[in-house]
């Protein structure tokens, strides 16, 4: 039942610490600064006991725990190896951003709600990781695109309210999209099977279907990869990026988007298996598919002029270097694609907190006002520089070699313009990354001697040691995912 307690107590202790020590009456300054000091630690007790609730499910051997519900189907947990991969990257990133967050929401209101709500989408998500069943994971993926959509609205402006809009409806419509891949698989298995590495459908399975099983597969795809953010159903990640706080922009670029990409990886390697897809049309969409949303994100990151929207549509590109490896329906792709995905992880949070610092600390939102800014937060700035290091793919940071064995795994398939394009296009995203993140850098620590230097700014630790930490993770992802088999 480890894996129940897991999932239930962020959630349940979330919003219970958010409900009780509630503030929306009291009219005391100081009384509320107290109260946000309590649920503070509160807050710190229940992310470090989830830490802990982690530690154990990664260390404890495979448990099932299963609740049928009709017909087969119902919840199933049993954390694999992928699953505690995936939950690990949750929880790396939940934690920075959880002391992150006790600085920046400083000057944000509704501090409780965006806890409360902080907490159920980490337990969601932590659901997610540990499913064991399409069924259950298409269950707690809609619970995480609930939850989490209230991040987005939390400022509760005009803007804030029709983003959440955009990312419910794009969430709705590719979820629809996925169930139509769930319920054509579980229609062959009596109600839907456990996850099996490899997959468990067979030839025979979809005798007499092959055509329906190629559009259900491909309608999987493309609506789980709308979480993703894959083209063209990528519209809701630049709209609603930007307007979330920081911290809810880091989970939604780090690691609540990805929800799409393990999603993906259930329904193609743990259930329908890579090699009934391989050489079909629905691998060259997947892949054509891939290539544009990088290319288009790539793009729209190096014309975009506001640096919380320019790092959203570098998103949209970075998540679809996943796709374009998982596409491939190799064990190497799927690799690359993992690599890339707790490189990004901490790069993309480290890159959206570090912007945050800047807007929180001198209100800069624009990437022509960040010249000179390494001068007023060097530490902020030096952040920024190795997080856009990895992204760009420069070694030994973490993108590197996700990049690198991504390109490896293309070259070494037989299929011709299909191994060649892939590795061109990631070196174009490469340089266009290059092109819209190193200059901030430059301009930032080297803005020219006709700039008026400013004086040095106190960068509070709740701000700066959560960035240090992904940054390290960034690192230490290029130092050894080598050794990650």
């Amino acid at each position: 039942m480890l894996q129940v307690f897991a999932i239930l107590f962020p959630a349940i202790c979330g919003i219970a610490i958010s409900v009780f020590l509630n503030d929306d009456r009291l009219t005391d300054e100081g009384i509320k600064a107290e109260r946000m000091k309590i649920r503070n630690r509160l807050y710190t007790a229940v992310i470090l006991i989830c830490d802990l609730l982690g530690i154990l499910l990664v260390c404890t051997p495979q448990k099932t725990v299963s609740w049928d519900i009709v017909g087969g189907a119902g919840i199933l947990l049993s954390p694999d190896s992928f699953g505690k991969l995936c939950l690990c990257v949750v929880l790396i990133l939940y934690t920075a951003v959880c002391f992150y967050s006790f600085e920046y929401m400083k000057k944000e209101e509704r501090h409780e709600y965006f806890f409360a709500f902080f907490f159920v989408s980490l337990g969601a998500l932590q659901a997610v990781c540990l499913s064991g069943s399409l069924v259950c994971l298409y269950a707690f993926f809609e619970l995480a695109t609930l939850s989490s959509m209230p991040l987005v609205l939390h400022e509760m402006t005009r803007e804030s309210v029709a983003a959440g809009k955009k990312y419910l409806f794009y969430s709705i419509g590719g979820a629809l999209m996925g169930l139509c891949a769930v319920l054509f698989v579980c229609s062959l298995t009596e109600g839907g099977a456990g996850f099996v590495e490899g997959g468990f459908m067979t030839s025979a399975m979809i005798s007499g279907r092959e055509s329906m099983f190629l559009a259900a597969a491909f309608l999987g795809i493309l609506g789980f990869g709308t979480k993703a953010g894959i083209y063209p159903m990528h519209g809701w990640l630049p709209t609603a990026h930007p307007i979330a706080p920081a911290p809810a922009s880091a989970l939604m670029s780090g690691i609540i988007a990805k929800a799409g990409v393990i999603a993906l990886v259930r329904l193609v390697y743990y259930s329908i298996g890579p090699s009934l897809l391989r050489g079909t049309w629905v691998q060259r969409g997947w892949m054509l598919l891939s290539m544009i949303t990088i290319l288009v994100g790539s793009s729209m990151a190096f014309l975009e002029k506001e640096l919380k929207k320019r790092l959203a549509y570098s998103t949209v590109s970075q998540i679809s270097y996943i796709l374009l490896g998982l596409s491939l329906l190799s064990e190497e792709g799927l690799r690359g694609g993992l690599l890339q995905l707790m490189s990004h992880a901490a790069s993309k949070g480290c890159l959206f907190l570090c912007a945050g610092a800047m807007i929180y600390l001198t209100g800069k939102r624009q990437v022509k006002d960040l010249r000179g800014i390494g001068k007023e937060l060097p530490v902020t700035l030096w952040c920024f520089t190795l997080a856009s290091l990895s992204l760009v793919g420069i070694p030994p940071m973490g993108g590197f070699i996700a990049k690198w064995t991504l390109s490896g795994a293309a070259l070494s398939e037989e299929m011709g313009v299909w191994s060649v394009a892939p590795v061109v296009v990631l070196l174009i995203s490469a340089m266009l990354t290059a092109g819209y993140l190193l200059p901030i850098v430059i301009d930032g620590f080297f803005p020219g001697r006709e700039f008026a230097a400013q004086p040095r700014r106190k960068e509070p630790l709740y701000l700066t040691i959560p960035m240090l930490f992904l940054s390290g993770a960034a690192l230490l992802v290029g130092i050894l995912g080598g050794y990650i088999p």
